[in-house]
């Protein structure tokens, strides 16, 4: 062992070599004695790590193992992973925090599905926690011993629908009386190019290509989205023109949708757009989406916004994303080539087949027409009529 102090200095440094390299490392200690001990701990543990010995970890409860597991899952997920992970142990922790690591079972966590379920979670948001749970259980060494008797939640694929005609007009419509200038192109983009609601929102100007109909999106949910390029239809075209003169001093870098304030004033208490920051995008539109909601379903009822009425008129029931289920489903309903579906939506190529069952709605009558294109579309043709045909015909007609 060889511990030394540096000329002027109080702490001791440890001097020595392992493995042919020199470990020089300064103890943190006055104590000479102490100083030793740590090289030795020191020289111990570097033995032990070249032998493959990992030292038992002590036990941690959930709740301090959750937080080092988040501190060191934050440098490599995005914020909104983050914010996701840290909404999953909100729920996690009450019931299962207490425990440590090594003392949850599997009985722990069907108990913990079963609860959720009960305060009418959806299975897909209960899978979510459970990964959550999964993923600092296998940190700690822990998951593999749980896993065989650990089931996740059977979820829908379907979930979903595809607006119809009249919901679509009566929808902007009601977003046109909104005090928010920014609803009715945002949710007519929506519509018209079945993007989701985020890639909307971060839109710049400068991916916007009026003169070839066309537009850049920016980071979407999947890699095969990100970056891809549309071409934009008629009203699409127009949305974003009359849009677009709201901004006539409009850069590149600035977004479609920007953050803004909106209040009333003048004497017909209009809305008006202030603090309007091109550099940010649009926050939220959740209030201005839920009081359109309202509206629109009045509209569908045939009831004025302001008239009154003893019965209670509920919502049009239209999440933002059955805007991208209606773009999808038309596309698909029309006969556009699936292929192309994908590339405008932005698919990945492995999860094509699986999202045009999601998102296609096809009614009996568009199955009956493609069944009647195996005969000949739009020919009326009697029923055949088969004559009996002998085994020696038969055997002759497959060999030619």
């Amino acid at each position: 062992m060889s511990v030394f102090r540096y000329k002027g200095s109080k702490a001791w440094t440890m001097d020595f070599l392992f493995h042919g390299q020199r470990i020089r490392e300064s103890t943190g200690t006055r104590s000479k004695t102490l100083a030793q001990k740590i090289e030795d701990k020191r020289r111990r543990a570097l033995e032990e790590g070249a032998a493959g010995i990992r030292k038992q970890q002590q036990p941690r409860l959930l709740s301090v193992a959750a937080d080092e597991w988040l501190d060191l899952k934050k440098a490599t997920l995005a914020p909104r992973s983050v914010a996701i992970e840290k909404a999953n142990l909100v729920h996690l922790l009450p019931e299962l925090g207490r425990k440590l690591v090594c003392d949850i079972d599997a009985r722990d966590i069907a108990r913990y599905q079963q609860k959720r379920i009960d305060a009418e979670a959806s299975p897909k948001t209960v899978n979510l926690e459970i990964g959550t749970l999964r993923a600092i259980l296998k940190r700690f060494g822990q998951w593999a011993r749980l896993q065989p008797n650990v089931n996740m939640l059977a979820t829908r694929d379907d979930i979903g629908r595809a607006i119809t005609p009249e919901e679509e007009t009566a929808l902007l419509q009601a977003c046109g009386k909104s005090r928010s200038r920014s609803l009715v192109p945002f949710v007519a983009l929506a519509i018209e190019t079945g993007a989701r609601y985020g890639t909307i929102r971060t839109l710049q100007w400068g991916n916007v290509d009026f003169e070839n109909r066309c537009l850049k999106w920016g980071k979407d949910k999947t890699t095969a989205g990100t970056g891809r390029v549309i071409p934009l239809s008629q009203r699409a075209i127009a949305t974003l023109s009359f849009w677009a003169t709201h901004y006539p001093e409009r850069k590149p870098e600035h977004y479609v949708f920007p953050a803004e304030r909106y209040g009333a004033g003048g004497d017909k208490f209009c809305a008006k757009a202030y603090d309007v920051d091109p550099s940010k995008p649009i926050g939220s539109i959740k209030e201005a989406w839920e009081a359109a909601k309202l509206r629109a379903g009045r509209i569908l009822k045939g009831i004025a916004d302001k008239e009154e009425t003893e019965e209670e008129i509920p919502a049009l029931v239209c999440r933002f994303h059955y805007l991208r289920h209606t773009a999808v489903s038309r596309m698909l309903n029309a006969g556009t080539p699936i292929a192309k579906v994908a590339k405008i939506a932005g698919w990945s190529p492995a999860t094509v087949v699986r999202m045009a069952a999601r998102y296609g709605h096809f009614s009996l009558n568009d199955l009956r027409g493609a069944v009647e294109c195996i005969s000949g579309s739009g020919i009326e043709a009697e029923s055949p009529v088969f004559s009996p045909v002998s085994d020696e015909t038969l055997k002759v007609t497959l060999a030619n």
